[in-house]
């Protein structure tokens, strides 16, 4: 079985004759047994990623009555496809639950959910803001509609994918999330929302390498780095 990254995974893949890559399977993954306690704890983590998620709704749109400001929504409708695809993830069969992986994961995750509608002047003109959110969003969704169901959010065995936009980078989705935020500060250019964008974002950073470090273990990713060099930014990481 093929080994990919968290959050940025498909299930295995099968060579075909003539193919440029491996096929997707949609199969459902073989899961091993799982201890008592690990359906509870997933639950809990749904519960509290939908919970985090409706309290940054509130805000947003509370802003956006009051402002009439686009941005913002835009980042709603990022973090909204993660707490859809968490709650409908499918299981996989082998997840890194290092306290490293759960660490990095959780800040990265939480960060934009803790950022606030600032009402101070903004950096740049509302249409240029909601211009990089709208192609942020895009570059998130279209990660995220390749993985469909296989998505996940902390390192897992989950196979290879090479197509879409897993051509120009490594972490599709993770690039999304960069531009989203940088003009969601820019739009509120608060020292809070600074503050938790930088170390959410060191942290999803730090996630991609914690992940890569048991990926390249696959000869199939091995072969997939060799092709695509970039893990996000393509042309500096």
């Amino acid at each position: 079985m093929k080994s990919v990254l968290a959050g940025d995974v498909v299930d295995p893949g099968i060579s075909r004759p003539g193919s440029l890559g491996p096929a997707i399977d949609r199969s459902p993954a073989r899961v091993p047994a799982r201890h008592g306690w690990e359906p509870v704890a997933d639950f809990v983590a749904k519960a509290f990623g939908v919970a985090l998620f409706s309290f940054l709704a509130v805000r947003i749109g509370a802003d956006f009555l009051s402002t009439g400001r686009l941005t913002g929504l835009l980042l709603l409708a990022s973090e909204a496809l993660v707490v859809v695809l968490t709650v409908f993830r499918r299981t996989p069969a082998v997840v890194d639950r290092s306290p490293r992986a759960r660490v990095l994961t959780a800040l990265s995750l939480i960060g934009p959910l803790l950022v606030r509608p600032g009402q101070v002047a903004p950096f740049a003109a509302e249409a240029l803001t909601v211009s990089a959110s709208a192609l942020g969003l895009m570059v998130v969704i279209a990660g995220k509609v390749t993985l469909g169901r296989s998505f996940g959010l902390i390192p897992a065995n989950r196979g290879v994918v090479c197509t879409g936009p897993y051509r120009l980078v490594r972490h599709p989705i993770y690039l999304g999330y960069l531009i989203t935020h940088v003009a969601y500060v820019a739009a509120n250019p608060t020292m809070w929302n600074m503050v938790v964008f930088t170390i959410a974002d060191v942290a999803l950073l730090a996630r991609a390498v914690c992940e890569e470090e048991t990926l390249t273990r696959d000869e199939a990713y091995k072969a997939y780095t060799a092709r695509v060099r970039w893990r996000v930014v393509p042309g500096a990481f």
